[in-house]
């Protein structure tokens, strides 16, 4: 973005200039995607991947300082226009034009967006992106194949509550939408279905799930052949035996909120690719969560198999759409599995009574104890003062209009002031008000 919160399209010209091959081209000119190389879970790996991520963060800014820029981690750019949208905002990829052309060609007209929150969005969009409007998070967990089936259902029952903690996208056009606004709009922006047809029954290629894992991965890649057309008009070159090129093309069309990833690399492995943090608001807090989250997750599968027969998959679906709807303030329905039965509870509560669970779980890992105890401080201290990005956003904007000031103009300030934070890696609980 430009010292005027607008973006900029330089994705290719920053790319250039920071000569980091881990740098991807990402949907819109205004994007990057940084691929860090995996680490080991054990010993310091959430204080390595924050230092890479702060490290290379601060080496993007100063490279973006020549096409006028500066980088800004966010879940969606507040200050974004209409006008600022559109073909000519597209990188010019084959893979991004053939996957408009696709997703277009089945829908066979625009994309429909409506999004109720404080404020309500409502519109038609001709193009994908809208898409490219969200910045995520996107942390992979390599998995035992022997333990693939529980590790999913625990990422999947704590996927809401890790969502709430990170919200980080309440803001689209200058509308006050949802806490993690990413959501909605990108299972919107690329639905391919169409009102009143068969393929309106079928389940949208982005979403939460279809229910909770029986046997293992391989039901999960058999599922996306047969509910999901291919996308993509090509078929990878032949490979040799294991590679399993076509399906890893289809199953990247497939956007699932947890996405089964099988790679043929190191002799061939599964992770699960946890795709519904949002980017920012820190290199510190994105870490703490990716801590918290796998924390939570080695301490919890032993149990999930007594836990998830108290609560239908249903209800998990919707406690992820409460929690990007409400953030910390989202109630869910949650098991109680002392006395057999399913509480309203707030996200706050819940998360309170499961923190001390982490340092088990990633203690369980060989994970220092310094990691364990910074990420552990984060996330209380984000409870403690039920302040995440999206509530540190929407509370500034709230007092910087309260006088009747320009909106547009809070918007600019509100986004430059968050970048300064950003970029300084405090985390996003400890940020003073405007």
């Amino acid at each position: 973005m430009d010292r005027d919160a607008n973006v900029v399209y330089a994705n290719e010209a920053v790319r250039k200039a920071a000569g980091d091959d881990r740098l991807t081209l990402e949907l819109n000119r205004f994007n990057l995607e940084f691929n860090l190389d995996p680490v080991p879970a054990r010993g310091s790996p959430f204080a390595s991947i924050e230092k890479t991520l702060q490290d290379t963060l601060l080496k993007l800014d100063q490279a973006a300082a020549a096409s006028g820029a500066g980088i800004v981690p966010i879940g969606i750019l507040p200050t974004l226009t209409t006008s600022q949208l559109g073909a000519h905002a597209m990188t010019d990829l084959p893979r991004y034009h053939a996957l408009a052309s696709a997703l277009r060609h089945r829908r066979g007209e625009d994309f429909a967006i409506r999004i109720q929150g404080l404020e309500t969005l409502d519109m038609r969009w001709g193009d994908v992106t809208l898409e490219g409007a969200n910045t995520s998070f996107q942390f992979h967990y390599r998995v035992d194949p022997a333990d693939f089936r529980d590790v999913w259902n625990t990422a999947s029952l704590l996927t809401p509550l890790m969502t709430a903690l990170a919200a980080n996208s309440p803001l689209l056009f200058g509308r006050r939408l949802w806490q993690e606004t990413r959501i909605p709009l990108f299972e919107q922006s690329v639905d391919s279905r169409v009102a009143h047809t068969f393929r309106a029954r079928l389940p949208p290629r982005v979403g939460f799930g279809n229910g909770w894992l029986r046997e293992g991965i391989h039901e999960l890649f058999v599922e996306g052949a047969y509910l999901f057309p291919p996308l993509m008009p090509v078929m990878p070159e032949a490979t040799a035996p294991g590679e399993l090129g076509a399906m890893r093309l289809h199953q990247g069309s497939i956007w699932s909120w947890n996405r089964p990833i099988y790679d043929p690399a190191d002799g061939g492995h599964i992770r699960i690719e946890l795709r519904a943090l949002p980017a920012g608001p820190t290199c510190a807090d994105m870490c703490a969560n990716a801590a918290v989250f796998i924390g939570l997750i080695e301490a919890m599968k032993p149990y999930i198999n007594t836990i998830i027969p108290g609560l239908p998959f249903r209800y998990a679906t919707e406690n992820f759409y409460n929690a990007a709807h409400h953030g910390l303030e989202a109630i869910m329905l949650w098991p109680d599995i002392d006395s057999s039965t399913l509480r309203e509870r707030t996200v706050a509560d819940i998360l309170g009574e499961l923190l001390p669970m982490v340092p088990v779980g990633l203690s369980g890992l060989g994970v220092s104890a310094s990691d364990i105890d910074r990420a552990v401080s984060i996330a209380a201290d984000t409870l403690g003062s039920r302040q995440n990005g999206s509530r540190w956003l929407l509370d500034n904007l709230a007092r910087l209009t309260a006088d009747g000031s320009d909106k547009q103009a809070a918007l600019r300030t509100l986004v430059n002031q968050y970048r300064q934070r950003a970029l300084s890696n405090t985390p996003v609980s400890q940020w003073e008000r405007l």
